[in-house]
């Protein structure tokens, strides 16, 4: 099983909290520890939060220095190596590219060596524990992610409101909140033709996830501040809005 933790940072708003609290669950009970670094970047205090985490898990780790595509004096991975070896006892390590796909079979083929085999978990054909609903809202973040300037995606953030999935046609309601006019200036595009690109590519994306035609509705909202609300942060936990979903249907976790 992979879980994907949100990046490693020093929280300032409650929205940072509640990802380090993510980070923090994820590292109790796993077996191995991937530490995803920027080979194009330095190692600074930022890199050592991160590591003391690692330390604080106990488990064993893995360094991928990524973006090594970027690097045309590869012995300079060297002395950066030593220095991250320095901080932290790393069971191996390896210089990747995921853009080029170098180096991900031999990281893939170490993971599971380093794996102890465990029960069968999952069925074969399922790939994720995450209900349909959130990877809707995380298919939404993404196009935002693709299609809008660095800073922006940041500031915004995605909750599915309806989601009526049915044998042919799925209707889906989804809001992308973010903390200005201009943001949403932004999202919206003239002529509303940034919402309608991003809107179709989602639609897409979800009915091959879904096996349906998919009807989606896709709003903006200007909600300032919204990071620093802890109301509405946890709001965004899926777990959250799935207890809310059941309560709206009379479902008790009993009955399930």
């Amino acid at each position: 099983m992979l879980v994907d933790t949100p990046g490693v940072h020093k929280p300032d708003s409650s929205l940072g909290r509640k990802m380090m609290v993510e980070v923090r669950e994820a590292l109790e009970g796993c077996d191995l520890v991937l530490v995803i670094m920027d080979a194009t970047h330095k190692l600074d205090q930022r890199d050592g939060f991160a590591l003391d985490l690692v330390k604080q898990s106990k488990a064993k780790a893995f360094l991928i220095l990524n973006k090594i595509d970027l690097i045309r004096d590869k012995e300079r991975l060297l002395p950066q190596i030593e220095d991250y070896r320095k901080l932290y006892k790393f069971s191996d390590v390896f210089p990747i590219s995921a853009l080029k796909r170098k180096g991900l079979d031999v990281l893939l083929d170490a993971v599971i060596a380093a794996l102890p085999a465990g029960p069968k978990y999952f069925s074969e054909e399922q790939v994720t524990d995450q209900p349909a609903r959130f990877m809707a809202a995380e298919i939404i973040r993404e196009q935002v992610l693709l299609n809008t300037s660095e800073e922006l995606p940041y500031a915004t953030t995605v909750i599915v409101d309806g989601f009526e999935e049915g044998k042919r046609l799925t209707r889906i309601a989804a809001t992308i909140y973010c903390e200005r006019d201009g943001q949403k200036g932004i999202l919206v595009g003239k002529g509303g033709q940034m919402m309608k690109k991003m809107g179709t590519s989602a639609r897409l994306q979800m009915e091959r996830m879904l096996g349906t035609k998919v009807f989606l509705e896709l709003y903006v909202k200007v909600k300032p501040g919204w990071r620093e609300s802890r109301a509405f942060v946890e709001e965004l936990d899926w777990r959250r809005q799935l207890e809310q979903r059941m309560a709206e249907m009379g479902v008790k976790h009993e009955d399930l």
